[in-house]
């Protein structure tokens, strides 16, 4: 689903409009607030609900992370280097996400993929993506979960 805007919240920064790869957040000339133009049109990345520094910007989520009706708040901290994803459910559960971010300053450029080193044989040859345990702040790769851990079947 789109996102959306909570005028109250937006001071018209346009950190949203700056960031969005498919060119549908805008300012409304009159109210100077931010608002999707084209809702069908949205990639659904999320750029612009991170990069609002009011929060003014709320998504909705797909019945795979959020079934059972919900709210989904996405908090960006630059000083803790996160994002945290809130999802609250219709039933008053909460669950709560924390996922690192890239600390750059807003506007300084981010390196890109041919601008960092090459990776050797055995980084090509293993199942991390590029350079991720550095993002992931961990150092000896992904966290594994052994098969008799999972469930086997379908359950109703």
């Amino acid at each position: 689903m789109p996102t959306f805007v909570y005028m109250t919240r937006c001071d018209g920064c346009g950190h949203c409009v700056d960031i969005c790869p498919s060119d549908i957040m805008h300012i409304d000339p009159t109210y100077r607030r931010a608002l999707n133009i084209e809702p069908n049109m949205c990639w659904e990345c999320y750029s612009c609900v991170k990069a609002c520094p009011q929060h003014a910007i709320d998504c909705r989520g797909y019945a795979d992370f959020a079934p059972l009706g919900h709210s989904v708040r996405a908090l960006r901290e630059e000083e803790k280097g996160t994002i945290a994803w809130k999802i609250k459910f219709r039933d008053g559960r909460v669950k709560d996400f924390l996922s690192p971010i890239t600390t750059q300053p807003w506007g300084e450029k981010i390196p890109r993929l041919a601008e960092l080193e090459v990776p050797d044989k055995a980084a090509l040859d293993s199942p991390l993506l590029c350079h991720e345990p550095e993002a992931l702040k961990i150092e000896s790769g992904l966290p594994t979960i052994s098969k008799d851990k999972f469930k086997q079947g379908v359950y109703y």
